[in-house]
């Protein structure tokens, strides 16, 4: 990643990320300050860590009154939580209905992940590449993918080896995992293994 492609599109700003930070940023660069912006998200939509951890009881551990954006009066007048500590789904539900009440899913590249990014001191502009073969330039560039985007899988002997299912909370199946009749251990007793075990 030496020199810049003739083909490379021209950003003010890339967001990676579709998350709270990387939605929140895209809407306020957009409408506060009229950037042009794009944004990569590897998941088939937007949320981020709400979008992969659905896993039986993921919920919130803030209060939803200070877990939602406060740029837009209008949004908090349009979303009414149903409890103090929203769920995974309700809060997917939130992102999906900030995205399309600013119309922001247009700007947004799904199913792509940044595999490069490159500062060019000879132009002050990032050069950014993804899986999907873009390469474009943005004067910003902006990381929105936040701590926990990458799982902590522990290295345990034999796990490449288990004949049984195993399941990473931080990238949970989209279909429903059945667990009737099964022996069940989570390893773990951070946030999400707190939230899984009593289901």
């Amino acid at each position: 990643m030496a020199s810049v492609p003739q083909t490379t599109t021209d950003f003010d700003a890339v967001v990676i990320g579709a998350g709270f930070a990387g939605l929140g940023m895209l809407r306020q660069l957009r409408e506060e300050l009229g950037m042009s912006i794009q944004v990569y998200e590897a998941g088939s939509g937007v949320g981020g860590t709400w979008y992969w951890n659905r896993y039986p009881g993921a919920r919130c551990d803030s209060e939803s009154y200070v877990y939602c954006f406060s740029f837009s009066k209008e949004l908090l007048q349009d979303w009414n939580w149903s409890g103090k500590y929203p769920e995974q789904p309700e809060i997917l539900s939130y992102l999906n209905h900030v995205a399309d009440r600013f119309e922001l899913r247009r700007y947004i590249q799904f199913d792509t992940r940044v595999t490069a990014a490159k500062f060019l001191e000879d132009t002050n502009r990032w050069l950014i590449e993804t899986d999907q073969g873009d390469c474009v330039t943005a004067r910003f560039l902006i990381t929105g993918i936040g701590c926990i985007s990458t799982g902590n899988v522990p290295d345990i002997p034999g796990l490449d080896s288990f004949e049984g299912d195993w399941h990473h909370t931080g990238s949970w199946p989209h279909e429903e995992v059945d667990f009737a009749g099964k022996r069940v251990a989570v390893i773990g007793t951070g946030s999400s293994g707190i939230q899984a075990i009593p289901v």
